[in-house]
């Protein structure tokens, strides 16, 4: 009786354990990034539809880094802009998103389409 009680008790301490150790495992992998320096974060997301987001991506190694701004369906994910670094296009730091919408607005002739 006291073996399968040990057993029984292992099993709960491990089921228990699991959640923490996926969470662990996760920030680990998160902390690493891609290799070569090149990674890529989520700035923004919106919600337009049921099942539609306009999400805005910055991607690329720490040089030269660009934001994409995608659509976002349930079939498919489409480009719908890219932006290079703000601060390397007009020679200013550019602190946010919002912030380089905003220069983008002031110089629609540089802002490239696709």
């Amino acid at each position: 009786m006291t073996q399968t009680l040990v057993i029984v008790v292992l099993f709960v301490a491990a089921i228990a354990a699991l959640p923490w150790l996926v969470r662990r495992v996760q920030l680990r992998h998160a902390a690493g990034g891609a290799p070569g320096g090149a990674s890529s974060r989520v700035l923004s997301a919106v919600a337009v539809g049921p099942q539609q987001r306009v999400v805005t991506v910055e991607v690329g190694p720490e040089g030269a880094r660009a934001c994409l701004v995608l659509g976002v369906t349930a079939q498919n994910i489409t480009c719908l802009h890219v932006m290079g670094t703000p601060a390397a296009a007009q020679g200013t730091a550019v602190a946010s998103f919002a912030g380089a919408m905003a220069l983008a607005a002031q110089a629609p002739e540089k802002a490239s389409h696709v």
